[in-house]
């Protein structure tokens, strides 16, 4: 099984790179629907302070390849020579997913400007989702804590997310089809 991920800053396109693979039959799993079905089993609303202090909190109890650990088992249960994994935060989940499916583990950094990401995030209306710049911000300074950057230098392809979103699900539906 060929295991490909998706890594970058909020709003940076992960999400509609998964969902270009849904539409060609690849399975996705979410790592942030991992989080957030956590922090449902806690009781807590679907916040971004929510979701993300259940994030932080998951990785400071069960380290931080915790989120990777939990989504194993759910890419290994798809019936798919061919899986994408969005929301990959760090290197110890690009390294736990390494470990897991070795050469056949791919890490796609997916790149946007902040300022265009703001506008995405204000446009696509998740229930976690920041509703100021500065919660943006935040929201990336939190994630960026957790090693994200670092994740992002270790990519094996990194695209820019810049053009429009027509033109950034070719280059996904491309990328998908010889990675």
């Amino acid at each position: 099984m060929k295991l490909i991920a998706f890594v970058g800053m909020p709003a940076s396109g992960k999400s509609e790179a998964s969902t270009v693979a849904q539409s060609l039959k690849i399975p996705v799993v979410s790592m942030g629907d991992e989080v957030r079905e956590e922090a449902e089993r806690r009781g807590l609303p679907p916040t971004d302070e929510n979701i993300g202090g259940t994030g932080t909190a998951l990785r400071r109890d069960e380290g931080m390849d915790a989120i990777a650990k939990r989504c194993v088992p759910k890419i290994r249960g798809q019936r798919s020579d061919v899986v994408v994994v969005d929301g990959t935060r760090n290197m110890e989940e690009v390294n736990y997913f390494k470990k897991q499916f070795g050469d056949d583990f791919k890490l796609i950094a997916i790149n946007a400007p902040f300022d265009l990401r703001f506008e995405r995030v204000k446009k696509r209306a998740r229930s976690d989702d920041m509703t100021g710049i500065e919660e943006l911000r935040r929201r990336d300074e939190r994630e960026k804590g957790w090693g994200l950057e670092k994740a992002m230098g270790q990519a094996d392809i990194t695209l820019n997310n810049t053009l429009s979103i027509e033109e950034f699900r070719e280059e996904i539906k491309k990328l998908l089809r010889t990675v």
